[in-house]
């Protein structure tokens, strides 16, 4: 199975002086066209534990600025415990119907708990409760199980009730320290550019175009 990919290139000459800036303009295109790219903030998020074993799944982008990548999760699961021991992790984000991807490499580090706080209110009723039923990365018996622990948490906070913020949940923003964006071309030739931190991360980026 081939996808001959036939899009307009991308050039050095046409990116934005920062990654964020340049993510925000992709990300604002993905965005446009839902039909084509059904969640543009789904991201694969990669991490490995400290023997170098990695693990990936899919995450949710909740925000993003200058300082980096926002996802939450549960403080407990696999991904949160590698992170905790490994803070070094890869996000991609895949717009296959646009032949682009972008990857981030960087470091994670939790986000303040008032942040945490504040999204976590914003979120729908039975999302909050899942945060509170769902010891995540743990083995289940059933699935009845989940559903028993899901069906208590309702009775005690129904709908309208405000549902506590758990202490095992939280957010993780990663900073990058390079983001490559790969737009698809024909042949296998394809454009990307990648920007890297300059002068050991303290300085601006510098953007280096990789062979294909």
């Amino acid at each position: 199975m081939r996808e001959q990919y036939v899009t307009a290139g991308l050039d050095e000459t046409e990116l934005a002086a920062g990654p964020m800036d340049q993510f925000a303009l992709w990300f604002k295109e993905a965005a446009r066209d839902r039909e084509a790219v059904h969640e543009p903030n789904a991201m694969v998020v990669s991490t490995a534990d400290t023997e170098g074993r990695p693990s990936s799944r899919t995450v949710l982008l909740k925000g993003f600025d200058e300082r980096g990548f926002v996802f939450f999760t549960n403080y407990e699961s696999r991904k949160a415990r590698e992170l905790f021991a490994n803070p070094y992790v890869s996000l991609l984000f895949p717009w296959h119907p646009m032949a682009r991807q972008v990857i981030v490499s960087g470091t994670a580090a939790r986000v303040g708990r008032e942040e945490t706080v504040a999204y976590f209110r914003t979120r729908p009723h039975g999302s909050r409760l899942g945060a509170w039923a769902s010891a995540q990365s743990s083995v289940l018996a059933s699935r009845g199980e989940l559903d028993r622990a899901y069906a208590e948490l309702e009775a005690r906070y129904p709908e309208g009730e405000q549902v506590p913020v758990p202490p095992h949940w939280g957010g993780f923003r990663v900073r990058p320290d390079s983001v490559e964006f790969w737009q698809g071309r024909t042949n296998r030739l394809h454009d990307r550019l990648r920007y890297v931190r300059a002068d050991g991360g303290q300085g601006g980026w510098r953007i280096e175009r990789l062979s294909p």
